[in-house]
Parts: C-alpha cells; sequence; structure tokens
C-alpha cells in the first residue's frame, strides 16, 4: 500500500498502536485502532461481494455513527469513490446529489432513510444497510449477492495516491452545488497538515461535535485523530448534543474539539445558563468553517481555560488551508485566520500578480492537498485554476508576520453607492454587544446606492434588545456608510447543515418577510 494514501497511512496506525483505542460510542462501546482496521477490512470484504468496482462511487447517508466509519473506510479500500449525504435531505436533494455524484449504490444505518431510498430506487440505484451489533460482532450488511469469500481478492487490491477516494459537493453560495473529487493523496496530505500544525499524537482524544458528511467534522475532527494513533468519541445521539458535550469531553478525555462559531456560541451560552462544576483541561480549542469574532473567542478562552486557534478551510482543499499555531509555535491573532500549512498560498489581484503585505487581493493555493477540479465542469475548473493557481473566491490579505485576514467572499462584499463593505467586520461589531447572541450582515438591492446593508440579530436570553439599540451601537462604532439600514431582531436565522451561515440565503428570508419588498433572486 503506497506511503502517501489515507489507507496506508491508518494501516501503518494499527501496526504501530494496535491496542490503543480509536472510537468510543458514547455509552455503549469502543473500538481499538487493530478492531477498527479489522473490521474495515471484513466490510471491504463483502462490499467486492456485493459487486462494488473500482471508481464506484457509492452514496453514504448515516448520523455520526461507527456504522458510517467503517463503511466510509471499506468504500475506499476498495478503490471505490465515497459519496457522503446528509441524511436529512429532501428526497429532491437526494436525487440531485445521487444522479450528479452517479451514484452506484446507497449505504444507510440499519433504520435506513425514507427519501433517500425512494430517490434511489428510482434512480435504479440499489441499497444496502449496514450495522455493527457489538464491539466483538463484524458489521453486517443487509444483501451481499455473493457467498464467495473475497478476502483473498481484497488482498491482491493496492490502494494508489490518485483513486479518487471521496466526493463531496461544495456549498453552493452564489450557484448550485459543484462536485469535487478528492483523492487518496488529498486526504493524506490534509491529514498530515492537520496531524502537524496541532502536534496530534495517540494521547490526544476529541469529542466529534461536526457532522462526518462535511469535510470539517470528517477530516479535522475524525480523520486526523485516527491518523495520528488517536481517539475520536461518537456522541450517544449521532450528533451534537449541548447537554451531554461536557460529561462525553469528560467522560473519554478529551484534549481538544473542532466546532464552527454557531456551535461555540451555544456551547458558551449553555455555560452562562447551567455552568458545569468544572471543565477539563484542554490543549486547544479549534474554530473554522465560518468566521468568529474576537469578541466570542475571547470570552471562549476565558471561560474554558485554553488556546483558541481559528483555522480556513474549503472543500477544494480537502479542509485545512491555514491555521493560527499552538502557543509554543506562535501568537494566535483574534481576527486572524493564522498562517498556511502544508501548502502554498498567495494574495493575487485581478492579473494574477502576487500582492505584497497588508494589500488585499484574492486567496489562491497550490499544494498536494488541492483537488484536481470539479467533475463534469470544465467552465468552473478553468474559471478556478487561473494562473497556476486555484482561486477560493475569498478576499483576505497577510500581515507583516505572515498571518491571514479574510476580508469576506468576493461575491458577498457590499457594494453601496461603490464603498465596498465586509460583512464580516459589521458581524464583529454587532457581536461584541452584550446583548447579541448571534448576527448576520447582508447586503438588499436598494434603488439609491445599488446596494444596501441590513442585519439580523439573535437577542441573549431575557435582553430587551430592540432595533434602535442596535442602531446606536453600530453608530458608535461604525463609519455611517456601514451602519445597517434595517435592523431585523429575530429568534433564527438559516444555516447549512453544518451550521455556517450564507448571507444569500439569509438576505432572501428576511426580505421575503417585507410585503412590499421586491425580493431578488440571488445567484439563480
Amino acid at each position: 500500500m503506497s506511503s502517501s494514501t489515507l489507507t496506508g497511512l491508518l494501516n501503518q496506525v494499527a501496526g504501530i498502536f494496535p491496542s490503543r483505542p480509536a472510537i468510543f460510542v458514547s455509552g455503549k462501546f469502543d473500538l481499538t485502532h487493530a478492531k477498527l482496521h479489522e473490521l474495515v477490512e471484513r466490510a471491504a470484504a463483502q462490499l467486492l461481494a456485493a459487486g462494488v468496482k473500482q471508481s464506484d462511487v457509492v452514496a453514504l447517508t448515516f448520523p455520526n455513527t461507527v456504522e458510517y466509519i467503517i463503511m466510509f473506510l471499506a468504500v475506499i479500500r476498495v478503490r471505490a469513490t465515497a459519496a457522503p449525504l446528509n441524511a436529512a435531505y429532501t428526497f429532491d436533494e437526494f436525487e440531485f446529489y445521487l444522479s450528479d455524484s452517479e451514484s452506484k449504490l446507497l449505504l444507510t444505518s440499519k433504520e435506513g432513510n425514507e427519501p433517500a431510498q425512494a430517490a434511489a430506487a428510482k434512480l435504479n440505484i440499489p441499497h444496502i444497510s449496514a450495522t455493527l451489533p457489538s464491539a466483538d460482532s463484524e458489521i453486517i450488511l443487509s444483501a451481499t449477492q455473493s457467498e464467495i469469500d473475497h478476502t483473498e481478492s481484497l488482498s491482491k487490491l493496492t490502494n494508489d495516491p490518485s483513486d479518487v477516494a471521496l466526493f463531496l459537493h461544495t456549498s453552493g453560495t452564489t450557484s448550485r452545488p459543484k462536485g469535487v473529487p478528492l483523492t487518496q493523496q488529498n486526504l493524506y496530505s490534509s491529514v498530515q497538515n492537520i496531524k502537524s500544525v496541532y502536534k496530534m499524537t495517540e494521547s490526544d482524544s476529541t469529542l466529534i461535535v461536526m457532522p462526518l458528511f462535511h469535510v470539517h467534522g470528517l477530516l479535522a475532527g475524525l480523520l486526523s485523530s485516527l491518523g495520528a494513533g488517536a481517539s475520536a468519541t461518537l456522541p450517544a445521539a449521532g450528533r451534537f448534543s449541548a447537554s451531554s458535550f461536557w460529561s462525553d469531553m469528560i467522560k473519554y478525555n478529551a484534549t481538544w474539539y473542532t466546532a464552527v462559531p454557531t456551535i461555540h456560541q451555544i456551547i458558551l451560552n449553555r455555560h452562562l445558563s447551567s455552568p458545569e462544576p468544572v471543565y477539563p483541561k484542554l490543549r486547544f480549542i479549534r474554530s473554522c468553517s465560518a468566521s468568529l469574532a474576537p469578541s466570542i473567542m475571547a470570552k471562549l478562552e476565558e471561560t474554558f481555560g485554553a488556546p483558541v486557534l481559528e483555522a480556513y478551510a474549503m472543500t477544494e482543499a480537502t479542509h485545512l488551508m491555514t491555521s493560527n499555531p499552538l502557543p509554543e509555535d506562535g501568537p494566535h491573532k483574534a481576527g486572524s485566520v493564522g498562517k498556511p500549512v502544508g501548502q502554498e498560498m498567495a494574495i493575487l489581484d485581478e492579473n494574477g500578480v502576487v500582492q505584497e503585505a497588508n494589500a488585499s487581493g484574492e486567496v489562491c493555493i497550490r499544494g498536494p492537498n488541492v483537488t484536481k477540479g470539479y467533475k463534469n465542469n470544465p467552465e468552473a475548473t478553468k474559471s478556478a485554476f487561473l494562473f497556476g493557481w486555484f482561486h477560493t473566491g475569498d478576499l483576505g490579505f497577510f500581515d507583516a508576520d505572515g498571518y491571514l485576514h479574510l476580508v469576506g467572499r468576493i461575491k458577498e462584499l457590499i457594494n453601496r453607492g461603490g464603498e465596498k463593505i465586509s460583512p464580516i467586520e459589521v458581524d464583529s461589531v454587532l457581536l461584541s454587544h452584550p446583548d447579541i447572541a448571534q448576527a448576520v450582515a447582508f447586503g438588499v438591492p436598494d434603488d439609491k446606492y445599488g446596494e444596501e446593508i441590513n442585519c439580523a440579530v439573535i437577542p441573549r436570553e431575557g435582553s430587551n434588545l430592540d432595533e434602535a439599540e442596535v442602531s446606536r451601537f453600530c453608530k458608535k462604532n461604525l463609519a455611517a456608510f456601514k451602519v445597517p439600514k434595517k435592523v431585523f431582531i429575530t429568534d433564527s436565522v438559516p444555516k447549512t447543515a453544518t451550521g455556517k451561515i450564507q448571507r444569500r440565503i439569509v438576505a432572501e428570508h428576511f426580505l421575503a418577510q417585507i410585503s412590499t419588498a421586491k425580493v431578488p433572486k440571488f445567484g439563480a
């Protein structure tokens, strides 16, 4: 097995740390690295028996369960491509993703997923369920077409760095989602980058907070832990639960966790309403996938006594691009996403010229963790790979110390009469108000200025926050042209499955509430 494949790395880890725990299933059982490896190999032989061939795309839709982990690793072991899907999708969404990925098989838990199975049936895609009854059994698949033992044919299969192992879709902030194929080498490179920047060892342990159908949870939480010989705990509910979060962190000796700002805020709010008697000593807390306001970062550090390291990532880079370092390796800066990790990064202007420190431009990357292009989308691939770099669509600059600061998505910058406004900056000001729990700024069409700025805020429980107070606070802390013209006080804002806030969708949601407004179709 090649050394620069994820499968090869996990094989090595099982040999070096066979008896160390790999997966804890909260309240149920745990698996060592050797046992996990054995289960994956047996499941892979069953997939071969079910007729799965090299390069076949296999869709998986599960909660965060041990069966998902085993089947994901088994799919890539047989040189097929795993396409994880959000279990909360509708029939139409499943139909789109199963069709667009050209899936040949649908894998689910024993409980199944009705919309996914109905969409698969419509597309004539077979369905198999997987269950692991106990730690000492093997995984049971509902249907395998062969009585022949495929262990020998599996032993002849050698994973290659160029095998497409993972297929995901981008969030699609401006258009329909694009398909991103990621290879064994992409996965291996990203895992090594994550391990190195956070100095992960077999002594580490994390609780999986993020869903495993996206790169944040899958790469940063799960695969980097497994690749370091460390352990990952799956919550009993199969997803994040604020009520059991700290008890699981303490019980399974967690040393760190990674989450989106929305979840960090939920954890903070729970501390304010019902604090735990004691909090574990963590090496670090990681924040990624959306901008973390400096005020939230300060509150997290003060409350839980651990450095909060903000990172920057995207699907096309197999997750990690930059991160703030651990304290022993340098300062971590509020408002910055840190330094590039294991890849080249440059700030380019629209002509492909590299910008100096403190000059804004598009953040561009290249390295072994970066996808080669979008599936069946040569136009999107061509426009993303210009001047020899992958273009992220994010605007940012390096400071004098080489730390990256993000200004926002190029297409999300608000252009108010020629003045460019970063919604991230407005978010940060809003979130520094003591009575604001969550906030999001967004652009709306305006007859006079072309675009105007609005915002939606969720007040902290028990506060009497009103629109006038939000406006007063903004006028005090922002230049006049950056002050939101309209403030929506609300109890929720629409989010994606991973907790990301997409300003386009938020804008549509709140504009639709104003009956007189002409609701624009963003990104249509």
